[in-house]
């Protein structure tokens, strides 16, 4: 969602015959990307068993990805301007493979953490570069139909990634989560292959500085406020330093990232875009709502599988809704949006998405998958179908021409770093409201971890239901904030007649 777009007007240097062998890497690559997040989190409780990772662990093998991912796409995307697109995208798929292969041989928590984090660096040349490599190798007549196949074949192996990783930790070993990312290595080396062997080098388009001092400090502010909000769930005695100055230096850090973008000579960051009211609101809506919508992504497989007993391919079946309406719907909700502006399609799509996380609150306690919680997700996934293509569209539609690979990419970083706070700020408040409600009856039992040895009926009882509360809480939270994106959107964005857009 929301790719760095790459309206390039030069001549494409693929020669036709090869132009199939960097779609289908692409493809591979960005489906790579894509499915990572959503099966770690459906295989997070089977690797907190068997690395005896706590929840602040759980938390940071999610988070050292995203840190470095949200932190430096916009430098991954530069990158290929300055260094060649098949060059960047090619060392992406070869990091993201490497590291890659290194998760699945993680001994411990730690080192899994840190794998991740290399992976987040892979992840951040590969995810722009899948689309940079197409829009520079197709010409402007061929280029939106392989941008289109691109989307689609995307959207499902995204679709299916979760069901069929799933069924490989339902009726696998309990090693088996191993596979998620071992899987990566043959996927990358037939990109690979097909890259090197298929595909002639391009040209560099752009001799500008990388921003590698924003980058830098983009990475170090994030990091260390995300940090602070994970700190404020542990035990006061776990803490050497407040989580409040963590995210106090965070914050000046990221302060200085700010001031550095003014004054950098080729910023990572173009601050006048926000000087439009429009493309302000558009990327604060995104903030907002995707914090919402990564926050459930995270913890709901977490509740289903420690909580209920759900197996891991039944929790999987959880996201088909979602990308089958997006895949479904999103075009016609990008025509609605052309048709009557971007503020209508926001409101109704985030409001629809709030409601949809109300419901998974108030029906936690119900413990239905099949009955309640699986019809309530699809009404989630109506409402992200409605909001992903007008989110494009308005920033698109805020931005000058010649800035809108810029702006895209933009929009993208601050996606994927909403999803970094929201798993740090969150997951402190699934640890509070778990132990609270929780208190002594079951000593070290931990929001989203599975049990390692049976309780008793009362103690799992309580423990069940504090998992329940633990995510109401993320789901109420996760509702206000898609309504407040609502408010945001119904403030910022423009709408017009249809027939005004008729006659313009």
């Amino acid at each position: 969602m929301n790719q760095p777009a790459a309206a390039a007007s030069a001549p494409a240097f693929c020669p036709p015959e090869a132009r199939r062998y960097v779609l289908v890497s692409a493809i591979l690559a960005s489906s790579m990307g894509f499915i990572d997040g959503s099966v770690v989190s459906l295989a997070m409780p089977i690797i907190r068993e068997d690395l005896g990772a706590s929840l602040v662990d759980a938390q940071w093998i999610s988070n050292g990805y995203m840190l470095f991912l949200s932190a430096l796409v916009l430098l991954g995307g530069a990158a290929g301007d300055v260094f060649g697109v098949r060059n960047i995208f090619a060392l992406g798929i070869l990091t993201f493979m490497v590291t890659s292969a290194a998760c699945s041989l993680a001994v411990d928590a730690d080192m899994l953490i840190v794998m991740r984090a290399a992976q987040g660096v892979g992840a951040a040349l590969m995810v722009p570069g899948s689309l940079a490599i197409i829009a520079k190798s197709y010409p402007n007549e061929t280029r939106g139909r392989a941008i289109g196949q691109w989307a689609a074949f995307s959207s499902l192996t995204t679709a299916m990634g979760p069901f069929v990783g799933g069924m490989v930790l339902s009726f696998g070993a309990e090693w088996m989560w191993r596979l998620i990312f071992a899987i990566n290595v043959p996927i990358g080396l037939v990109a690979l292959y097909m890259l090197f062997s298929k595909v002639p080098q391009d040209r560099p388009s752009s001799r500008r500085r990388l921003d590698i001092g924003g980058a830098l400090l983009a990475t170090v502010g994030l990091g260390l406020m995300a940090w602070g909000l994970t700190a404020l769930g542990l035990p006061a005695e776990a803490r050497s330093v407040s989580p409040w100055a963590w995210i106090a230096i965070g914050a000046a850090i990221f302060v200085a990232f700010v001031v550095w973008e003014k004054r950098a000579r080729a910023p990572m960051v173009k601050l006048e875009l926000f000087r439009s009211r429009a493309f302000t609101g558009a990327n604060l809506y995104t903030l907002i709502l995707f914090f919402a919508f990564n926050a459930v992504l995270f913890f709901l497989p977490m509740t289903v599988i420690s909580g209920w007993g759900a197996s891991e391919w039944e929790a999987s079946l959880l996201f088909l809704p979602l990308s089958l309406f997006i895949g479904a719907f999103s075009s016609r909700s990008g025509n609605l949006a052309d048709a009557i502006g971007p503020r209508l399609p926001l409101t109704v799509g985030a409001v629809i998405v709030g409601l949809s996380y109300a419901g998974l609150a108030l029906t936690m306690p119900l413990m239905l998958l099949w009955q309640v919680t699986f019809p309530i997700l699809l009404l989630k996934g109506i409402g992200m179908a409605i909001v992903v293509s007008p989110i494009s569209a308005a920033v698109m539609r805020a931005t000058p021409d010649e800035d809108t690979g810029l702006a895209s990419g933009i929009n993208n970083a601050l996606a994927r770093a909403a999803g970094l706070m929201a798993v740090a700020a969150l997951g402190a408040v699934a640890g509070i409201v778990f132990a609270e409600v929780l208190g002594p009856a079951a000593a070290g039992a931990e929001f989203g971890a599975l049990t390692t040895a049976p309780l008793e009926p009362a103690a799992e009882a309580l423990r069940v239901e504090a998992t329940n509360r633990a995510f109401s809480a993320i789901a109420w939270i996760a509702a206000a904030m898609c309504w407040l994106s609502a408010l945001v959107a119904w403030f910022t964005q423009p709408s017009w007649a249809r027939k005004e857009k008729a006659s313009r």
